[in-house]
């Protein structure tokens, strides 16, 4: 057949990984993971773990070989803590994970669900069982956020999505001392009209570094008669100067199809917020959110995709 688009990702055939069934306590969903992997080979998930009053916490889940027979904590690992934080007064969601070298430390960039709605909050931790947090950096309404793991110039940068309706973009900040951020720069914009990412994108999982620049895969949500669907581009940004878009890709490469995908809390929903790259230095394990009820598992190339981006970077410009 000649009507085949490249596929860049192959689901788990396990898939999903993990669901509310896997958990030791009383849940209604689970999704949305950060990832890391640890010194020792470990692939560490930070999950969000929404509760039965509709409040999401995030527990860790470990797996030796990133696939299966995965070990949950007993009880959440971050909860959220509005006596100290009101921020966090509805929960906490979407952890995007970046090990820092010069910090020896894993930030934790995640989503606080404030009254005003969502705003990106901080959290360092050296071994996922104490955190420090520092708040709130980001006001409502903002989320999709992660930090690079150095800092550019001089100063960390941090990829967030503020909301300005009724379009949302992604933008590009920095700052000395991870608390106080400015110098915005806006780094992609949601295309406009019937694009497959028009209107409302945001960062998935933290980009990931390549001798050719960051790539970065974003999500990009198409409106449609019967709801929204949220599907992943690619997209390219300099190594020094990241709000530079190098290279986008017109296409989506990865869409809610199966079932776990298109049914659950919420429908037609593939949401990726973290990922592991193989020792090879080119096998990347995506963990992403599915229908807003399970976690799937999709593997697939890093040069594969810097390859498919020469192919497709997009040849439009609009006005």
């Amino acid at each position: 057949m000649t009507n085949q688009h490249q596929e860049l990702f192959r689901r788990q055939k396990t898939n999903p990984i993990l669901s509310a069934t896997n958990w030791a306590y009383p849940i209604n969903s689970v999704f949305n993971p950060g990832a890391t992997l640890l010194p020792d080979g470990t692939t560490l998930l930070l999950c969000r773990v929404e509760d039965r009053r509709g409040h999401s916490h995030l527990t860790v889940a470990r797996s030796t070989n990133g696939v299966d027979n995965w070990q949950i904590e007993s009880r959440p690992t971050f909860r959220a803590d509005p006596e100290q934080f009101p921020e966090e007064l509805w929960g906490i969601e979407d952890p995007r994970i970046t090990y820092v070298p010069e910090l020896s430390k894993y930030a934790v960039v995640y989503t606080a669900f404030t009254r005003d709605g969502p705003g990106v909050s901080l959290a360092l931790t050296e071994d996922f069982h104490k955190f420090e947090r520092y708040g709130v950096i980001m006001p409502p309404e903002d989320k999709d956020a992660a930090l690079l793991p150095y800092r550019i110039q001089g100063q960390w940068a941090l990829i967030h999505r503020p909301v300005s309706a009724p379009r949302a973009h992604m933008w590009l900040s920095y700052s000395p001392d991870l608390r106080h951020w400015g110098n915005h720069k806006l780094m992609l914009e949601a295309r406009r009209g019937a694009w497959w990412d028009a209107n409302k994108i945001g960062l998935s999982p933290p980009p990931i570094e390549t001798p050719q620049g960051w790539l970065v895969i974003y999500h990009g949500v198409r409106h449609t008669a019967a709801g929204s669907i949220y599907r992943l581009g690619l997209a390219l940004f300099d190594l020094y100067a990241p709000e530079y878009c190098l290279k986008r890709g017109d296409e989506w490469i990865f869409g809610p199809q199966e079932t776990y995908e298109q049914r659950g809390d919420v429908d037609n929903v593939v949401f990726p917020c973290g990922y592991t790259l193989a020792p090879d230095g080119d096998t990347v394990r995506l963990y992403y959110g599915a229908a807003d009820t399970s976690i799937g598992l999709a593997t697939g190339s890093l040069r594969a995709m810097l390859e498919w981006l020469d192919k497709h970077q997009s040849k439009i410009v609009e006005r």
